[in-house]
C-alpha cells in the first residue's frame, strides 16, 4: 500500500512539472514570435536590393487599409500583408493614403510606398537651384546665374 502512495505520489509531482514545463516553454514561444513581429514593425526591409521591379499597383478608394496590404503582398512588394497594414497604422500615413495607380518598387521599404500612396513625393535637389524658363535670368557656363536687366 505505501508503494502505491508513493507512485501516486511520483507522478502527481511529474505531472505537475510537465504542466509547468508545457506552460513556460508555450509563454517563452508566444514572447519570442510576438518580440519577431514587433521587431519587424520597425525595421522591415524591403523584399529585393536595387534596382528592384517596378510593379503596377491600383489602389481603388473603396479599398480598406487592411486590403492595400493584403494587394501588396499578393503582387510580392511586402512579405506580410498584416505587418504592412501594423505599420501604416503606427505611421502618419494611416487614413491618408489616395487612390490611384502607382508604380512601386521591390526595393521600396513599406514607408517608401506609404510616401508614395499618400501621394508625398520628394522634391528633386536639381530642380531646387535651376532657374525657370520665365526667370529673367541667364546661366553662364559654370553654372551661375546672372540676373538680366
Amino acid at each position: 500500500m505505501d508503494f502505491n502512495k508513493a507512485l501516486f505520489g511520483f507522478i502527481k509531482v511529474a505531472f505537475t512539472i510537465m504542466v509547468i514545463l508545457l506552460i513556460v516553454f508555450g509563454a517563452v514561444k508566444i514572447c519570442s514570435v510576438g518580440y519577431d513581429f514587433g521587431y519587424r514593425v520597425f525595421t522591415e526591409p524591403a523584399i529585393s536590393k536595387q534596382p528592384g521591379t517596378d510593379i503596377l499597383v491600383d489602389v481603388t478608394d473603396k479599398m480598406s487599409e487592411k486590403e492595400i496590404g493584403q494587394l501588396l503582398e499578393d503582387k510580392g512588394l511586402v512579405k506580410d500583408g498584416n505587418l504592412f497594414y501594423l505599420q501604416l497604422k503606427l505611421s502618419a500615413y494611416s487614413k491618408k493614403l489616395v487612390p490611384g495607380i502607382y508604380t512601386l518598387n521591390k526595393s521600396m521599404t513599406a514607408k517608401e510606398m506609404m510616401v508614395v500612396m499618400a501621394g508625398k513625393k520628394k522634391e528633386e535637389p536639381d530642380s531646387v537651384n535651376k532657374p525657370q524658363a520665365d526667370d529673367r535670368s541667364a546661366v553662364d557656363e559654370e553654372g551661375t546665374a546672372e540676373v538680366q536687366q
